[in-house]
């Protein structure tokens, strides 16, 4: 199969009168100058198709000189929980990468920035991270005002006005759907010692929100999104006391209508309107699953500094504003088939390297993985203004969302959610982070093959030896380990307590990271590599050799 790239021409409305032609040549001219403004292609393949592989992976997992092997990787190369019927277990082993890409095709990570970045100084960058290029000084948002008026993919419409629960609310306070929540940040990359901070937002399709007779309820999306909670992470969640009489559904699963504390991980129905729908099987419900028309909204921002808290915060600034959206449904037979797919297809080939992996889809209504969802994205331009990825970038989203046994249907955060009833706990879980941050967070554990149960974070320090999978953040080299690379036990400790004390970098570290970024944002070189690096990395190969072994033979296993 080859990649589905939509032409520039069958983007747009002709021959359907001269008002549709001109709607039609406003996009056009819209993505002619972002190509000109930005030196950039819309549906070429410029680098690589095989983008989907992250930077990441081309890690050195064994040092050259000492000979101590690292493994980062089992963090997303893992055995799937059910479900999630991928294993990609064995790519802990090797760099089982398509011909074509042995060679590594991401030059940014081997860039030296030193120079650029010692031109900006820290107010500069400051004040650049504080300016929103998301909404404008009114509140309103931007791309819904500079987005061709016929655009097909989504237009973005989270305000981010939380109330207390997370509910955003538009400039008219009516609810948009949108309900942000915290986690426990994924391993590695994703901690903002690591260059950037990040949100996500949960949105269920509009019957969700409906009562049985269809006008919407606050209480019953409240609840339909603790019942796809509890389906998810396939585990009772505890919720505030509810009449089940009240919804005519067993919450919690005890076989009778009394007041439920929680809701059972074995729930048989939604609430309100989706309950009538389910009923009639125009939606469905099954362990590990969200249901369709389930979306995610994902900011990726750069590290602000509080100096009234000594600690940092969310910048007002965007760096990509990812989105997906779960636009079909699949069974557990279905997902099996495509997991088994890649297998039968490398058996036929008669290859371990496996073959450059396609999705279907454009740049403008975003590309499709295999298992019901679509995803698309906005980032930074020349300028800083958000522009709509082009096909090569969004085929970067594409890896770490379609066959890696980490995730849970597709989707990272909403599995690490944070749980509790009380708006007063701080392990409450619906929330932004600008309303409730993650200071005091205690560590999380996790269950491994073979290994227990295991706080996660501590984990991971003792098997990759570095705060991530490139070893080059000497912050967190410095402050968890001795000079013999042994970890310090007091650091742990303090680790076990409170999350932030790995997760969140120093105000020089921070605004370095910010820098090195912005350096890449005046490149447009996002194509290349997307990390922040201000010096070239060591611990990453240039090149693979075909069959070329990680030399991890203990490899890690969640439960």
């Amino acid at each position: 199969m080859k990649y589905t790239v939509l032409s520039l021409s069958a983007l747009f409305i002709v021959g359907c009168g001269n008002g549709s032609q001109s709607v039609a040549n406003q996009k056009e001219n819209y993505i002619q100058n972002l190509e000109k403004d930005n030196n950039i292609s819309y549906d070429k393949i410029i680098n690589t198709r095989a983008s989907y592989i992250t930077s990441m992976c081309y890690t050195k997992t064994k040092d050259e000189h000492t000979g101590v092997v690292f493994n980062p990787c089992y963090s997303c190369h893992t055995k799937g929980k059910i479900p999630n019927y991928f294993n990609d277990t064995n790519l802990q082993k090797e760099y089982s990468f398509p011909v074509r890409v042995l060679k590594n095709p991401f030059r940014n990570l081997f860039k030296d920035r030193t120079q650029k970045v010692s031109g900006m100084n820290d107010e500069q960058i400051l004040n650049y991270i504080r300016v929103s290029n998301y909404l404008d000084t009114e509140g309103s948002i931007i791309l819904q005002k500079t987005l061709p008026s016929d655009w097909k993919g989504y237009k973005p419409d989270c305000y981010y006005n939380f109330d207390e629960k997370g509910f955003d609310k538009d400039l008219k306070g009516n609810f948009t759907g949108w309900r942000a929540f915290r986690y426990y940040p994924f391993l590695g990359t994703f901690w903002p010692t690591n260059g950037s901070t990040d949100d996500v937002l949960i949105r269920l399709d509009k019957p969700f929100t409906y009562s049985r007779t269809g006008e919407y309820d606050q209480e019953v999306y409240t609840l339909n999104l603790s019942v796809v909670e509890a389906l998810v992470k396939q585990k009772d969640i505890v919720i505030t006391g509810t009449d089940e009489q009240k919804f005519g559904v067993d919450l919690n699963g005890n076989g009778v209508l009394d007041n439920a504390s929680f809701v059972s991980k074995d729930v048989k129905s939604y609430v309100g309107k989706a309950k009538n729908l389910l009923e009639s099987g125009q939606v469905h419900l099954a362990k590990g699953l969200f249901p369709e028309n389930t979306e995610f909204l994902h900011s990726v921002r750069y590290v602000d500094w509080d100096d009234n808290t000594s600690s940092i915060r969310l910048s007002q600034r965007i760096k990509e504003l990812r989105y997906a959206k779960k636009t079909k449904w699949l069974t557990y037979s279905n997902i099996s088939r495509v997991a088994s797919a890649e297998l039968w297809e490398a058996q036929l080939n008669g290859t371990t390297q496996g073959e450059i992996a396609s999705f279907r889809g454009n740049y403008e209504e975003g590309l499709r993985n295999n298992l019901g969802w679509k995803y698309q994205g906005f980032i930074e331009d020349l300028k800083g203004t958000l522009r709509p990825q082009t096909h090569e970038e969004t085929i970067g989203c594409m890896g770490c969302h379609s066959h890696l046994g980490a995730t849970t249907d597709s989707i990272f955060s909403f599995s690490r959610k944070l749980e509790g009833t009380s708006l007063a706990d701080k392990m409450y879980g619906w929330n932004h982070w600008s309303q409730k941050g993650l200071k005091g967070i205690p560590e999380p554990k996790t269950s491994y093959l073979n290994r227990g149960e295991k706080y996660e974070y501590s984990f991971y320090l003792t098997n990759n030896h570095s705060g991530n999978e490139f070893r080059n953040n000497s912050e967190v080299q410095k402050k968890f380990f001795d000079e013999n690379g042994v970890l310090k036990p007091e650091m742990i400790q303090r680790l076990h307590q409170d999350i932030s004390i790995l997760l969140f970098p120093s105000k020089k570290r921070a605004l370095t990271l910010n820098k090195g970024y912005k350096a890449l944002v005046e490149e447009q070189s996002y194509i290349y590599g997307r990390d922040a690096n201000v010096k070239p990395m060591d611990n990453v190969y240039r090149d693979i050799q075909e069959g070329q072994s990680t030399n991890i033979v203990d490899t890690v296993v969640q439960q």
